[in-house]
């Protein structure tokens, strides 16, 4: 971890920006940001980047350009700069897979002639490929324990973390309801901007809509996102919060802002399938993304059976993962994934037994194994009613095998 061998290479690439940049890290929610951000930024009419990971079906989802995906030729161009640059130079550092491919997103998007730029943390921040790039206007979401081992098993330490993508006299924003005073200490000894939520902005609302209220502006009547979830409108608050604070640089008008929110999209974060039975996807992986959408299942109105289809890394809280969905859900279909890292379904069985499920016995039983999410999605499809609903959550993985499958079946 370090960011000294990416920079000898963004160096040699004379890698700048003349636009303004947002970056946006946090334990969840950085996609949802970076969504709604590029939605209002194009409802505006501006030209904007935005780079997001991971990928879920095909690469070129980490780098759009107008809300387009780049196609794989242009990709390589920048592919083929890095690569130059890096061999340029005295003992040429090696790069991992995600700092070469965020540096050649990064390389297509200053030339690309845009207005703003919009760049996903991939862990953490202080150390992370995106911040060899100076953010104009920096976000945290939310901020919870996840990748421990890098970040720190405290809310405190991973706050200092994030809060590294922060920069002196900057506009830093953190939609965080609690915030670590670690994170708001950073802020303050840079001199930052800094937008609190419950200080400097708030939001309130009832069935039908809601309103945020900021420095100097207020928004009312303001429709719910196309995003659904329990947490979307905290992230939402955060990005009015940021574009208010960006807003002489880059002005949207309350009209963008409601199109953005209305025409947002973004696979896998409580996507809703149409048709029956109910079909969930969300790429809820840590314990407090797994309580956010078991929120959101119990507000969902009445199904007689869930099925959740589930597969995890070895390396997550699985059981704190578990535990939220253990209500909501009335069978388990663990499954293997198609990586090293994952946890098998055996050992996720294991663990959803000792909190308490029966495992399978005649038809009474809550637990299967699969070999991969696909064959799991299959079985749940075989024995859910119309009225029944399906969940395919966990790694992202696990979201993208259903995903794939259904694509199949589709053509």
């Amino acid at each position: 971890m370090g960011l000294d061998r990416i920079n000898r290479v963004k160096e040699a690439l004379g890698l700048h920006f003349d636009c303004p940049v947002i970056t946006v890290a946090g334990t969840n929610g950085k996609g949802s940001t970076c969504a709604y951000l590029e939605s209002i930024f194009l409802a505006s009419g501006y030209r904007v980047g935005c780079h997001m990971s991971p990928h879920l079906l095909s690469f070129n989802e980490r780098a759009r350009v107008n809300g387009e995906e780049v196609n794989d030729d242009l990709l390589l161009e920048h592919f083929t700069a890095v690569e130059k640059a890096r061999v340029s130079l005295a003992n040429a550092p090696t790069l991992t897979y995600f700092e070469f491919t965020t540096l050649a997103i990064m390389h297509l998007f200053s030339e690309a002639n845009l207005d703003a730029v919009v760049l996903e943390v991939g862990m953490g921040g202080r150390l992370d490929a995106v911040n060899i790039v100076d953010a104009d206007c920096a976000i945290v979401t939310s901020i919870d324990i996840d990748h421990a081992d890098f970040l720190g098993g405290t809310r405190e330490a991973i706050g200092l973390e994030k809060a590294g993508i922060f920069r002196a006299g900057g506009i830093a924003v953190c939609g965080d309801p609690v915030p670590p005073q670690s994170l708001i200490d950073y802020a303050e000894k840079l001199g930052c901007d800094l937008w609190l939520q419950g200080r400097d902005y708030n939001f309130q609302g009832d069935k039908q809509q809601w309103g945020w209220a900021g420095r100097q502006k207020r928004f009312s009547g303001l429709g719910y996102p196309a995003l659904r979830g329990a947490n979307q409108i905290l992230n939402a608050s955060a990005v009015i919060a940021a574009l208010m604070a960006l807003h002489q640089r880059l002005p949207v008008s309350a009209q963008d802002i409601r199109n953005g929110f209305a025409l947002v999209e973004l696979p896998g974060r409580f996507q809703v399938l149409p048709g029956q039975p109910t079909v969930v996807l969300d790429v809820a992986h840590n314990p407090h993304a797994a309580a956010t959408l078991g929120q959101g299942l119990e507000k969902m109105g009445y199904h007689p059976y869930t099925y959740a289809v589930f597969g995890a890394m070895a390396d997550k809280d699985i059981v704190g993962v578990i535990k939220p969905l253990l209500k909501s859900v009335d069978f388990w279909f663990c499954a293997d994934l198609p990586t090293a890292r994952a946890s098998s379904a055996q050992a996720i069985s294991k663990k959803i037994e000792e909190l308490g499920v029966a495992i399978k016995n005649g038809e009474d039983g809550g637990i299967e194994c699969f070999p991969d999410p696909a064959a799991a999605y299959q079985k749940a499809l075989s024995k859910a009613g119309e009225g029944d609903r399906i969940v395919i959550f966990g790694s992202f993985y696990t979201v993208a095998g259903v995903m794939a499958y259904r694509n199949n079946q589709a053509h």
